[in-house]
This record gives C-alpha cells, sequence and structure tokens, in this order.
C-alpha cells in the first residue's frame, strides 16, 4: 500500500512540473522570442532576461551567505564545548590540590549560586562589580580551535575489489593533473588581460592556449572524473564486478593519449579550424571517441548482467550520457557537415550537446547515487528522475541554434531553439526539486562535513545557471551579451559552478570510503571557499563588464573604448581565477592524502559485497 501510494504520489508530482512547464511554455514566450531585428535597449534594465539573470545571481549570493553562517554557527558551538572542556578540566586540576573541608565550601558556595535569584535591583547598585555568584562566564582569546570544524569520519567504509579500486583512483588521478594544467593555461590566459606584453611566442597566444584551456578541462578533468566515478556507480547499482579490466585500462590511455597529443598539436597550430570544443583534429578526436566506445561497452555489459532485477536510475543517464556523446562526436565531425551555414547549426549543436548531453547528463547520473548514499536515505522521487531525463532528451538536442540568433540561420530555426531552451526549465526543475528533497532533514549536516556543501552548491547552480542560460537565449539577451564576455560568465557558472563542484562532491563523497584514507577537513574546506568565492567574482566581474560591453557596442561606440571599459573587469578575472587555480592544487594535495598508501595491486581481488546503501 505504501509503495503504490508512494507512486501516486511521485506522479503526482511530476504532473505538476510538467504543468509548470507548460506554463513556462505559454505562447506568451513567443514575445519573449521577440521578432524585432534590432530590439530597443532604452528599458534594458527592465528586460525579463536581465531581471531574471539578476534574480538567479541574488539567489547564490543568498545561498553562500547560508553556508557560511551555518560554518560560522558551528564554529562558535565548538568553542563554547571546548570552552566548557577546558574549565571541568581546570576545575578537576583545582579539587585535586584540596582538602575535604575547602571541597566542601566549594560545593556549597555552588549550591548557593544555583539556587540563587536576582533581586531587580542589580544594575542600579554602587558596589564594585564583582560576580560572586557566577554569572559572567570566562573568556579567552586563545581558544585552540581550528578555523574549521573537522569533519565526522565515514563510519562505513565499502569493500571495493582492488582491480576496481586501482581503476577508479588511476582515473581520477589523471582528472586532478588535467585539472590542475588546464586550470593553470586558464589562469595564464587570465593573467594576460591584465599584461598582455607578458610573451611573445605564438604557441603561447590566446588563439592558441584558450582552446587547450577548455579542451583539457573538459575531456581531461571532468570526463576523466565522470568515468573513474562511473565505473564505481555501475558496479555498486548493479550489484556486480566490472565487466572487463582490460576495457577500463585502454579507454584511461585513449583518453589521455588524446588530451595530450591534442593539446601539443593546438599550441603548434594544428586544429579543426573554428568549431569550438572539437579544436582536435578528426584523427585524434576518434582516439576519445574510441575509448567512449570501450566504456560504453564495459558499462553496458556490467549493468546487462547485474545481479538484481531494476536498473537504477542512475544507470540511464550514465548510459544515455555514453550513448548521445558518441553519436555527437561522429556527426560533429562528419566532412559533408563542416562547410557554410550547416557547419553554423552542427556547432551549435555540437557546443551545447557537449555540455548538457555528455558532462550534465552524466553527472546528474552520479549525483542520483552519490547524493542519497552520503545522506544514507533514498531518493526523494523516481519519477521525478525519470522526468528530468526523458525531457532532457527532448528539449536539449534543439537549442543550440540559440548561440547563432541574428545570425542568417532561418529565423523559425531561431526561435524554436529559443522556445525550447524555456522548455529546459522542465527537467531542471523536476531535478532541481528532486535533489533538495532528498537533501530534506539534512541541513544540519552542512555544519559537519563539505561533501553536502559541495552538493549544495553545485545543485543550485544547476537551476541557476540552467535557467539563467534559458534567459539568456531569449533575442533581447542575445542582442545584449551575444559575443561580450557575459558569455565566459555563462560558462563557468555551468561547467564550474554544476559539473566541477558536483564531481568534487562525489569524490570526496567515495574517495575515503574505499581507500580508507582522510583529507585534512581544513584543507577541504579552503578547497570549497576558494573555489566558491573565485567562482563568484569571476562571474560577477564578467557579467557587469559583458553587459556595459554589449551595451557601447549597441550605441555605437568606438571598438577600443569597449576594450578600456573591461580593464577593471578583467582584473576582477583574474583574481577571481587565481582563487580558483589555488582551489585546485589544494584539491590536489587533498587527493594525494586520501590515496597516499602503498601501490594498489590487481591481485588479491575482493568479491563485491550486497549492495547496500552507504
Amino acid at each position: 500500500m505504501n509503495k503504490k501510494f508512494a507512486f501516486i504520489y511521485d506522479k503526482f508530482v511530476a504532473i505538476r512540473i510538467i504543468l509548470l512547464g507548460l506554463a513556462v511554455l505559454h505562447p506568451g514566450i513567443y514575445a519573449l522570442a521577440a521578432t524585432e531585428p534590432n530590439p530597443s535597449t532604452d528599458n534594458w534594465l527592465t528586460n525579463p532576461g536581465i531581471l531574471g539573470t539578476a534574480a538567479l545571481v541574488l539567489i547564490v549570493a543568498l545561498i553562500s551567505i547560508a553556508v557560511a553562517s551555518a560554518r560560522l554557527n558551528a564554529y562558535l558551538n565548538q568553542l563554547k564545548v571546548n570552552k566548557a572542556k577546558q574549565n571541568n578540566v581546570a576545575f578537576s586540576q583545582e579539587l585535586i590540590g584540596m582538602d575535604g573541608d575547602e571541597i566542601d565550601a566549594i560545593l556549597q558556595q555552588r549550591k548557593a549560586a544555583k539556587e540563587f535569584k536576582l533581586k531587580g535591583n542589580e544594575l542600579g547598585s554602587d558596589s564594585e562589580a564583582q560576580d560572586s555568584k557566577g554569572l559572567v562566564a570566562d573568556a579567552t582569546n586563545h581558544p585552540g580551535n581550528p578555523l574549521i570544524d573537522e569533519k565526522k569520519k565515514g563510519a562505513i567504509g565499502l569493500r571495493t575489489p582492488e582491480s576496481l579500486k586501482r581503476i577508479v583512483v588511476w582515473y581520477l588521478a589523471a582528472s586532478a593533473f588535467w585539472l590542475v594544467f588546464g586550470t593553470l593555461i586558464g589562469q595564464y590566459l587570465g593573467m594576460k588581460f591584465v599584461w598582455p606584453e607578458l610573451d611573445s611566442a605564438s604557441w603561447l597566444s590566446l588563439g592558441r592556449l584558450r582552446p587547450v584551456h577548455t579542451n583539457t578541462v573538459f575531456w581531461g578533468w571532468a570526463s576523466m572524473a565522470m568515468i573513474g566515478l562511473g565505473y564505481f556507480v555501475v558496479t555498486r547499482t548493479s550489484n556486480n564486478k566490472i565487466h572487463s579490466t582490460k576495457l577500463a585500462w585502454r579507454a584511461f590511455w585513449l583518453i589521455n593519449t588524446s588530451v595530450f597529443i591534442g593539446n601539443i598539436l593546438l599550441m603548434s597550430g594544428i586544429n579543426n579550424g573554428g568549431g569550438e570544443y572539437r579544436e582536435y583534429i578528426w584523427p585524434v578526436a576518434s582516439l576519445f571517441a574510441l575509448g567512449l566506445l570501450l566504456t560504453f561497452v564495459n558499462f553496458y555489459k556490467t549493468v546487462a548482467q547485474r545481479k538484481i532485477s531494476e536498473i537504477y536510475i542512475s544507470n540511464w543517464y550514465l548510459l544515455g550520457g555514453l550513448a548521445w556523446t558518441l553519436i555527437l562526436t561522429t556527426i560533429g565531425y562528419l566532412p559533408a557537415y563542416q562547410d557554410g551555414l550547416g557547419e553554423t547549426v552542427i556547432q551549435g549543436y555540437y557546443m551545447h550537446q557537449g555540455v548538457g548531453m555528455w558532462f550534465m547528463t552524466f553527472t546528474l547520473g552520479l549525483v542520483y547515487y552519490f547524493l542519497p548514499s552520503s545522506l544514507n536515505k533514498p531518493i526523494y522521487s523516481y519519477s521525478l528522475g525519470a522526468l528530468a531525463f526523458w525531457t532532457q532528451m527532448l528539449f536539449y538536442t534543439l537549442i543550440g541554434t540559440h548561440h547563432f540568433v541574428f545570425s542568417p540561420l532561418p529565423w523559425w530555426l531561431q526561435t524554436v531553439a529559443i522556445v525550447f531552451s524555456a522548455g529546459m526549465l522542465i527537467p531542471v526543475i523536476a531535478g532541481t526539486t528532486n535533489f533538495l528533497m532528498t537533501m530534506k532533514g539534512k541541513w544540519g549536516d552542512i555544519s559537519k562535513s563539505y561533501v553536502l556543501p559541495f552538493f549544495l552548491v553545485g545543485v543550485i547552480f544547476y537551476f541557476v545557471g540552467s535557467a539563467q542560460g534559458s534567459f539568456q537565449a531569449f533575442r533581447f539577451t542575445n542582442f545584449v551579451w551575444h559575443f561580450t564576455d557575459f558569455n565566459v560568465a555563462h560558462s563557468h557558472m555551468t561547467m564550474y559552478g554544476i559539473i566541477s563542484f558536483l564531481l568534487w562532491a562525489c569524490i570526496y563523497a567515495v574517495l575515503p570510503k574505499i581507500t580508507g584514507k582522510e583529507p585534512r577537513q581544513a584543507f577541504v574546506g579552503a578547497h570549497f571557499w576558494f573555489a566558491l568565492i573565485g567562482l563568484f567574482a569571476y562571474m560577477i566581474s564578467m557579467m557587469a563588464g559583458g553587459t556595459l560591453k554589449g551595451l557601447s557596442w549597441i550605441e555605437g561606440d568606438p571598438f577600443i573604448e569597449s576594450v578600456i571599459l573591461m580593464q577593471p573587469f578583467w582584473v576582477w578575472r583574474a583574481i577571481g581565477g587565481s582563487l580558483m587555480f589555488l582551489s585546485h592544487i589544494l584539491f590536489a594535495v587533498n587527493f594525494y592524502h586520501m590515496t597516499k598508501t602503498k601501490a594498489l595491486s590487481p591481485a588479491n581481488h575482493q568479491p563485491l559485497q550486497t549492495l547496500q546503501t552507504a
């Protein structure tokens, strides 16, 4: 009966989400799509897209303040607890040196103090201030406590086959390396905006290094981390051994080789032309695609041979992301699609599907396992997960053209992309609701662990970044923001605020359990705050500067004026990027502490235990 009621309730929630989405897709959305080629900017501040984006940024700020307040409250409470312990110890030491009469006198004084009641005229006395009744607690400026209270160690370890543990650790190690390397390149590029004369070497030019940065963090950091965590999820949720460790290792070397060779070629000036995020030439991209194909076969066989009847929702997302990305890579490199306006359409399709159908879909699949397992409770609604999965497939595949609004592409195709961008609110609201409701009742854990804050920030950015993308798809906001630094802010809001924060949450949730090694929690806390504050500084500066730049272009000001006005915003971009890069160094240190041990050997395989909530 309870299962039947839960099923009916899930359907009810899903229907409410669909109705909300239909309300969003009301014909009024066409008004936001606009039909005027050059809309007026006289009242740009009151435009729905601008107001919506401002509200979303405010949400991020409020959530950040809430998390900081929770951490500060936990720290102050810990100070009180430690002070009470110090007082108890000091009193015990004092009692040791007293005789029986002295102890009796102290006990009588304490009894009298507890029975004491104020008369009401104490504050009006001219007597010298004394604390004979013990009403004022002592204070100290040297509490001897860490700035960040330590996370509780995980009580549950996960018995994992050594072969699987080795695969997970090595994939994550490679991802950590590519994260540091890729963002080092990004940090260098950010500094060049402040000091353009920093170098004169051709292989260090912005045009060559920028794709090195993006492709490294995309295919090196995020993809390797996703696949490594995915191997753990498919085995746990299938209650099965991995199908083939050999395929896993072959895919490992293929993907890493593609990133290494691709970056060397990009820095040498050998690339695929103007295709953003597909700058690797087709032989290099083929290595990556082959690695994904082997991974898909491995995951599919593991799930197909599962020891339980159900296919858990995570595996839908993982297998779906792999399948869609293989199709995407093939389409993106077909020779017939590399010229003319057809190439423009395919470029919009490729860049958006790369983010939405690979990174977003796969990472959400990881969250559907690691979030409930970290909270030791089931996911709130399986039906909402299925709704988000299918509506993401429906809407996301048709929105790439919103990158080319006001281009020579057909007007109707642009409008379809804008309307379906608004439709993306359905899977986003469904997924966000599912995750936040799963966290319900566990908000107190924010003060106990940094895993939940990483999840919380990632989920909030999932809503904020995705909804902001829908607002940015409208013609007016495209008119103001397109080709400006605002797009850089949006890409970091999604790929960093969503993907990176959720991947870090999953890594911190699982690695200590399978290796038995805990990171230094002060470093985890520093990683979190440097990354969040850095992202916020980076995002706000690029949004504000990009808006002013777009308005400058619309007013017809000389182009150099828009460059000059961006200077202070580029300084803040460099500051935010520096904080983010520092957080990545701390993450690498934390990863080392979570994995430092004798070499992981493929021998001594351990049988996988029956699936349990971890």
